[in-house]
């Protein structure tokens, strides 16, 4: 798949799961302007390489490490937005599809470093749809500087996203010291190894597995963890003939 049409293609799911439902086939294609048979195809695909879970006639559900990929792109697009807005000026109605032409070109170094230049800001200017959070295990710009030097970032997301049978390693814990603290004490520690059991799409608790017990988290405890996800294969290994365009909202 080509990364750019890959990433179009999350970047739609994520638009309607953080929502709280669904992506069905019929509203990807109108999204992203594309005929329903080349959605479907890409959506075999997606499920195959474990980025969604897909359900007939229901929709799809980005898993952990579909999550993982589509917050990248729409971090990066989303920052870009409000550079467009408070550096460029550009008016609110444009920063959307300048920002479309950029994302897919910007490097996570470089999305870290226009983090740092806007200061941390946690909505875009359009729509005010919030930030996702950065996935460096830092408490400031200055420690994250430090950590870009030291290489990419890994491919991490919140325990709240990952979906029954998806395993991963936590990374950090980021909250308040109370949240934390709680954590901390049910044995969430960091470079702990996580599966999650069960879990309901979108809300409810989240059954998991860690160092031979189970535990029930609320899911709103749970992402204050951050878990870097198991990746076993390369995300862009096929080339889609039918890509999108950039017709999508974010």
């Amino acid at each position: 798949m080509g990364s750019e049409s890959v990433e179009e293609y999350l970047e739609a799911i994520h638009s309607f799961n953080e929502k709280g439902e669904p992506a069905k086939t019929s509203a990807i294609a109108e999204k992203l302007g594309v005929a329903p048979p080349s959605v479907t195809q890409m959506i075999k695909t997606l499920s195959e390489d474990g980025l969604i879970e897909y359900t007939p006639y229901k929709g799809a559900i980005l898993t952990g490490k579909g999550m993982a990929y589509a917050q990248k792109v729409v971090r990066k697009h989303r920052l870009l937005e409000r550079f467009l807005y408070d550096f460029l000026k550009l008016s609110k109605n444009k920063v959307h599809a300048e920002a479309c032409k950029l994302e897919h070109s910007l490097s996570d170094e470089a999305a870290a470093a226009l983090c740092e230049a806007l200061r941390k800001p946690e909505k875009c200017p359009d729509d005010e749809k919030s930030i996702p959070p950065c996935i460096f295990n830092v408490d400031g710009c200055d420690q994250c500087a430090l950590e870009r030097e030291e290489g990419s970032p890994s491919l991490v997301t919140q325990l709240s996203n990952l979906r029954p049978g998806e395993e991963g390693v936590i990374a950090f814990i980021r909250g308040g010291k109370a949240s934390c603290q709680r954590l901390l004490d049910m044995g969430l520690t960091r470079g702990t190894s996580i599966r999650v059991e069960n879990a309901a799409p979108f809300q409810g608790p989240i059954e998991v597995s860690l160092r031979g017990s189970k535990l029930v988290i609320g899911r709103g405890l749970a992402a204050h963890v951050f878990v870097e996800v198991k990746d076993n294969q390369s995300l862009y290994k096929r080339v889609h003939p039918h890509g999108p365009h950039h017709g999508l909202e974010h």
